[in-house]
């Protein structure tokens, strides 16, 4: 009961972070939309009936609606909030209602109009975290061992105090919370270590150990640890193009992240409890937001990131799928078949469910409200 009545004072938080979020995802295909002559019909925060909106002067309709799962935009010639062409009203369009359709825009324009959602997403993040990397610094941490501790994997290596670590497995390493990244996705193989010992490179081999942490929050979740400690954490203040240049190398860092804790979830050397859904990003946002709003803005920009990959994702239905499909319309000079087209929409709503169903399974079982309920009804 304790976690669900914790989650209840995240809510305000969460709502802020994904409200924005998801606003700069929909406001990049708004805007493209609007550059290509596209009529727009509605711009939605949030799914299911409407709370509150207003037409603007070119007849959009500008809505919150009372579910913050997400949101779309509708274009003329849609049949839905999916971007699924509605076949009988653009085989009825006249000539001037074909210029301001979507689905009448050459394909260069409609490709661009999908990817401008995601490339928002990233362009957000790199903005948000250049300007805390300007305004508070960026976390650095010379990739230097403090101390190993005895018995721990970074002993077993050979690893000594005043270590540097150059390399982990061909990808170099800046700063300490480089190799922290690397390590702790790691599910227990063994990984090329170079570091620099008294000016000569040394290379090792170092295997870590995957062990179940609970964090200042209560969160648990299965890490690879060295362990091996660092000295105490620096802020560097970067000038705004060092900003961007490292603002950049953040997120292909995060990327490359979720992209091989999903690899290891489906090679199963990692397991699915970790897949979280709309509520674990609830508790997430209020957990950052007690940490400070700096922290929150940071996470935001995490957030921002990881929706814009998902997008990505070739799944019909999501803008990876809609590009998909733009892909094979330029390998063949013309459209996929209406059928294929509409088995791809059914698919691709198969499998955004389901995984959102297992994604909120599990944020009960993490919340236990299951155990919750099952004590109820014992």
């Amino acid at each position: 009961m304790d976690h669900i009545l914790g989650f209840a004072s995240y809510l305000g938080p969460a709502i802020a972070v994904m409200t924005v979020v998801v606003f700069v995802h929909e406001l990049g295909h708004y805007l493209v939309a609007k550059w290509a002559g596209v009529r727009v019909l509605t711009f939605s925060i949030g799914f299911g009936p409407e709370i509150f909106g207003w037409n603007d002067r070119s007849g959009t309709r500008w809505k919150v609606a009372c579910l913050p799962l997400g949101g779309f935009v509708r274009f003329f010639g849609d049949a839905d909030a999916s971007s699924k062409p509605d076949v009988e009203a653009l085989s009825e369009m006249s000539e001037a209602d074909k210029n301001v359709s979507f689905q009448h825009k050459p394909l260069g324009w409609r490709f661009a109009v999908v990817a401008a959602g995601p490339l928002a997403n990233f362009l957000f993040s790199v903005v948000v975290l250049s300007v805390l990397f300007v305004a508070f610094g960026q976390p650095f941490t010379p990739p230097v061992v403090g101390s190993v501790a005895a018995g721990s994997a970074g002993a077993e290596a050979g690893l000594l105090e005043g270590d540097r670590i150059v390399s982990i497995d061909g990808s170099s390493v800046e700063r300490f919370e480089d190799m922290q990244a690397l390590v702790r996705l790691n599910q227990g193989t063994p990984l090329s270590m170079v570091i620099q010992r008294q000016g000569s490179e040394i290379r090792l081999t170092a295997t870590p150990k995957v062990t179940t942490t609970t964090d200042t929050f209560g969160n648990t979740q299965r890490l690879g640890l060295l362990g091996v400690s660092r000295s105490a954490a620096e802020y560097v203040h970067r000038s705004p193009p060092a900003a961007i240049y490292y603002s950049v190398r953040e997120i292909a860092s995060i990327i490359d992240m979720t992209l091989t804790h999903m690899g290891q979830m489906v090679r199963g050397q990692r397991g699915t409890e970790d897949l979280g859904g709309v509520l674990r990003i609830g508790e997430m946002s209020g957990q950052m937001a007690q940490a400070g709003l700096v922290t929150l803005v940071w996470f935001m920009a995490m957030i921002s990131v990881n929706l814009g990959l998902i997008n990505l994702f070739p799944i019909p239905m999501l803008d990876g799928g809609h590009l998909l499909f733009y892909a094979f319309e330029a390998l063949r000079g013309k459209p996929l078949g209406e059928t294929i087209q509409e088995y791809g929409f059914r698919l691709g709503l198969v499998m955004v469910l389901s995984l959102m169903v297992f994604a909120t399974w599990n944020d009960l079982v993490h919340f236990r409200i299951v155990a919750f309920v099952s004590g109820l009804l014992s």
